[in-house]
């Protein structure tokens, strides 16, 4: 379950981070808003997954899956360039946190 609730808070990591844009610096209300929600939202589930998992892999996973689907979510919504530069990263990132999982408790 733990897990779960750790894959749940990624996604709103990744909203979160995918709100910074359209939020022009924090100057546009509804866009600043989601960042403001997405966030406080993304931190609390991470913490509650904290009791089962170890903070340093949670915490790895958290930020890899959120690096991914920002990336992802970049190429997608702003047009920002697929390179194999940058997908080789992603496999990096994608490997590192499948590692983690594997290596990490049975939670």
């Amino acid at each position: 379950m733990a897990w779960i609730v750790l894959l749940v808070a990624a996604v709103f990591e990744i909203a979160f981070a995918i709100s910074l844009k359209p939020s022009e610096g924090f100057s546009r209300l509804w866009p600043t808003i989601g960042v403001l929600v997405f966030g406080v939202i993304s931190v609390v589930l991470l913490a509650k997954t904290l009791d089962r998992l170890p903070v340093g892999t949670a915490y790895a996973v958290w930020t890899g899956l959120g690096s991914v689907g920002v990336v992802t979510l970049g190429i997608v919504l702003f047009g920002e360039p697929i390179t194999l530069t940058r997908l080789a990263c992603i496999a990096l990132i994608v490997a590192g946190v499948v590692g983690l999982r594997l290596a990490g408790s049975s939670a």
